[in-house]
């Protein structure tokens, strides 16, 4: 039987009206899945908690996803002091968070991040690069992961970071330490007193990678922390860095302890993400 045009129009107008309602449909269905596990608010963005690699893992999603993605890497204390995280989410970057808790930035904390990247990038299109931010301890994991894969780091923010775990919380020098936190740390790199002491893997001591690959730092502290003093962590990694050639601000809170973290304007904090993320 030959259709009329009239019917064959019709008929055509129908189907194409169905593909674009279950294209529509699609595409809803996959925004309110694009990450797996539980979804709630975080600060008027959508989080979402799932296991990546058997770790506990976390991505808030912006209202509108910047062009290529670009995203922030947030290491320990997940919400605490999120005024910078907020601000870089309104400016359509995702925030996401690994918990690799009590292993001080050691090789298995470094593969479990790695898992994580993979997933992002390969799974959901996230941006090759990411932008690193730690406070306090964590410190130690944003700066080795970042040494062990420097062409997959756009810039790195720390806010009073752990930069030896020699100073905290193994408190050698100037700084109080943490005894139960120390045999944690011993611990999770399988190391005695003395081997913890004759260690050479920690960020002040493999910055050469992240010189080399020309990758910008910026750590904010406070010059009164005596937890993590920042002559043993921030300025020394600082002075080591800029002789390798490297780039690094650094911004001191003038009496100013270990807390509060972060800055109360965050302005100059996501002006820098959002010059080496785009």
């Amino acid at each position: 039987m030959r259709l009329s045009t009239r019917s064959f129009r019709f008929c055509l107008a129908v189907f194409l009206a169905v593909t674009v309602f279950q294209a529509v449909g699609r595409v809803s269905v996959f925004a309110d899945e694009h990450f797996p596990g539980k979804k709630s608010a975080w600060h008027g963005f959508d989080r979402f908690d799932f296991d990546v690699d058997s770790r506990k893992c976390i991505v808030v999603a912006p209202k509108k996803a910047a062009e290529s993605t670009p995203w922030i890497w947030r290491a320990r204390f997940f919400g605490h002091e999120p005024q910078a995280d907020i601000a870089l989410l309104e400016h359509g970057l995702h925030v996401v968070y690994c918990d690799v808790g009590n292993l001080f930035g050691n090789p298995v904390a470094v593969a479990h991040w790695d898992a994580f990247y993979a997933y992002l990038t390969e799974e959901q299109g996230f941006a090759p690069k990411a932008a690193l931010e730690g406070m306090s301890r964590g410190g130690l994991i944003i700066y080795n992961w970042a040494a062990a894969n420097p062409e997959k780091v756009s810039c790195i923010y720390g806010d009073a970071p752990v930069c030896d775990f020699k100073s905290w919380p193994g408190g050698k020098g100037q700084g109080k330490g943490s005894d139960a936190a120390w045999r944690d740390c011993l611990k999770a790199y399988g190391f005695d007193e003395e081997q913890s002491l004759a260690f050479k893997g920690n960020p002040i001591d493999k910055l050469q990678s992240l010189a080399k690959a020309n990758i910008p730092l910026l750590n904010v502290v406070g010059d009164a922390d005596v937890v993590v003093p920042v002559a043993e962590n921030t300025s020394l990694l600082a002075a080591r860095y800029r002789k390798l050639g490297g780039s690094i601000k650094v911004i001191n809170k003038p009496g100013i302890g270990h807390h509060p973290h972060s800055l109360k304007d965050p302005t100059v904090i996501v002006e820098f993400v959002l010059k080496h993320s785009r």
